[in-house]
């Protein structure tokens, strides 16, 4: 490990002195600078529940607002960018401050041949957000510490990106990494894309090494132990007029460590997806799919029997740090939340929808969604249950719009045995989001 360690920074010592040099070029000329700010304030009434833990219970309704506000500082020349967002998230009424972090901060050397080098805390975002997206409905949403290498050209994008985490800045204990900013020790990805010229077609391959630690810091007989999982794929998404075909396809092998047992377990998932949109003109269009993520099996126990059931590998699928609100439901029953035990079934989830656009400013759409276990469960139907979600925005101008949902989840018995608890069966959710994001002051030098 030590070694290797060694090896990165040398590359990232190489990387920064070629990165530099290329961004000292054209220095002389125009440069940018511009503050802006964000401000999202966030309504949500629940009607039936979404326990987080196990054993949990869950009040029938709950009603909150949330407030979060960014300040954005950038900076560009030819050659250099430079971005800073400090962000705050708080519940309303709450005392004092629930999140403030520098969500952003980043600096990007960028050389004429399409080489670049990026390093500092980054929003990532790559394809359709399904493995790697920032996760924005979450409010406090996801960013990475990174160093990130690459090249952009003539249809090719291909990305590398290197990340080490630590707790804090400790000489003689500095192995053990747990609830830090990351929800990893350790990361490595390579992301390759091409769009194939005048045609319709882009496709990329995604490859991932993710290493999370399992065990205790103060265990003095089991020294904690960093666990790697892999994950590998690819998406495609065809695009001619008025039709897009979007299909995406990974597999996870490696470890996963289990939250319970803090040790890592023999992995192997999947997921594969398709969808299909048509869009005959700029008024309305339609959209059809289908999400097949993998699941472990016996997740569900026999009524009256314990939930003590051994599994020799996981086989639940983890969409990892993918923007999941976009996928399965703005509600997302199945992974911003747990299951039992942690184990999770898989999920399938078909879904038919239409959009629309009233007036240049409008804009609605509706999405009903047929939800399913991937295993069969014990002395239960597959069917989790059915989600209807409704959503609509409004640009009042270019910096002010609001966006309101409303979503109806009809649950199956199986849906509340595997969330453990009877209001998850049916649901009632509304929210709203006031975003506000004006440019404050922006000049060249």
């Amino acid at each position: 490990m030590r070694h290797m360690l060694t090896r990165t920074l040398t590359l990232v010592a190489v990387l920064m002195q070629a990165a530099f040099s290329w961004a000292q070029t054209d220095s002389s000329k125009v440069n940018q600078l511009s503050f802006g700010l964000n401000a999202l304030t966030h309504g949500e009434v629940m009607r039936g529940g979404l326990p987080r833990d196990e054993g949990e219970v869950t009040d029938d309704r709950s009603n909150f607002l949330l407030g979060r506000f960014r300040l954005i500082v950038g900076y560009e020349r030819p050659g250099l960018e430079a971005r800073a967002v400090v962000q705050n998230k708080s519940v309303w009424g709450s005392s004092g401050s629930q999140s403030l972090n520098l969500y952003e901060g980043w600096v990007k050397m960028k050389a004429k041949c399409g080489l670049f080098a990026q390093v500092g805390r980054v929003a990532l975002s790559y394809d359709d957000e399904r493995i790697i997206g920032t996760n924005d409905f979450a409010m406090a949403a996801l960013s990475h510490d990174l160093l990130r290498v690459g090249y952009e050209g003539h249809g090719h994008q291909a990305h590398l990106i290197l990340a080490y985490n630590q707790n804090a800045e400790n000489v003689y204990s500095s192995t053990y990494y747990a609830d830090g900013a990351q929800p990893y020790k350790t990361m490595q990805t390579v992301w390759y894309h091409y769009d194939v010229p005048r045609f319709p077609l882009g496709a990329s391959l995604l490859f991932m090494n993710v290493g999370v630690q399992a065990g205790k810091q103060d265990d003095k007989n089991n020294q904690p132990s960093t666990e790697y999982q892999q994950l590998f794929g690819g998406y495609v998404n065809f695009h001619p007029n008025h039709f897009t075909l979007e299909g995406s396809y990974y597999r996870q092998a490696g470890k996963t460590v289990d939250a319970k047992a803090l040790m890592g377990k023999d992995t192997e998932a999947w997921m594969a997806s398709v969808k299909a949109t048509v869009s005959p003109n700029d008024y309305y269009g339609f959209n059809v799919g289908y999400d097949h993520l993998s699941g472990d099996d016996n997740v569900i126990a026999p009524e009256g029997q314990s939930w003590l059931i051994y599994h020799d590998k996981i086989r639940g699928f983890t969409p990892l740090y993918g923007s999941r609100n976009k996928f399965y439901g703005i509600m997302d029953y199945f992974y911003e939340s747990t299951y039992v035990k942690g184990f999770t079934p898989g999920l399938q989830n078909a879904f038919v929808g239409a959009f629309g656009n009233p007036t240049k400013k409008l804009h609605v759409s509706g999405t009903y969604h047929y939800l399913a276990v991937a295993t069969k469960p014990n002395g239960l139907s597959r069917t989790l249950g059915h989600s209807i979600d409704l959503q609509a925005s409004y640009n009042f101008t270019k910096d002010i719009s609001l966006e309101a949902g409303y979503t109806l989840m009809f649950g199956t018995e199986t849906m509340s045995r595997l969330k453990r608890e009877n209001s998850s069966k049916t649901a009632r959710w509304g929210w709203f989001s006031l975003v506000i994001s004006p440019t404050l002051f922006s000049t060249r030098f």
